[in-house]
């Protein structure tokens, strides 16, 4: 079970801060799980409601992270599309109402206490206030997905990636 309910108040308190950078150093994760597969691995980290990836196979590595301090370590904005040596990034911004959004928290809440494979932290003051991730091995490579939950008064704002990387 991979549900981490965090004392900590979220760095990243908008989407719009969002920005991207990879193969930068990753801060230190307030939560992380870590999947293996052979010699090759994935660790899939919370950080202040953003993430990092570390993944590595085929004596190859890559990172990704998607926080508030991405542009000030060499990224850019949060993009819609990315890609570049065998890395491929999506990502969606949608703003939903009060009733998608807890369904959805709730959905990522028993992921991440029901499947393997999944992390979820969980920050104060709001129940659908979570950073979620999972990873699966894909044919030589990894694919992972991860959703960021921005709570508002009147519902909120969910961030989703995919990305996908082989060496």
């Amino acid at each position: 079970m991979t549900l981490h309910v965090l004392d900590i108040e979220s760095r990243d308190v908008t989407a719009e801060a969002l920005g991207l950078v990879v193969n930068a150093e990753t801060p230190l994760p307030l939560a992380e799980l870590t999947i293996t597969h052979g010699d090759d691995r994935v660790t899939l980290a919370v950080l202040g409601a953003s993430h990092a990836v570390t993944a590595s196979a085929a004596g190859s590595r890559i990172t990704e992270q998607v926080s508030c301090d991405a542009v000030q370590a060499g990224g850019r904005p949060l993009p819609v599309s990315d890609s570049a040596s065998g890395y491929r990034f999506d990502s969606t911004t949608d703003t939903v109402d009060r009733t998608h959004l807890e369904q959805t928290a709730d959905w990522l809440r028993r992921q991440a206490t029901e499947v393997d494979g999944w992390i979820c932290g969980a920050f104060p003051g709001d129940h659908t206030a979570l950073t979620a991730l999972t990873a699966a091995k894909d044919s030589g490579g990894w694919v992972w997905q991860t959703w960021h939950l921005y709570p508002g008064d009147k519902g909120g704002v969910i961030v989703k990636t995919r990305s996908r990387w082989q060496p």
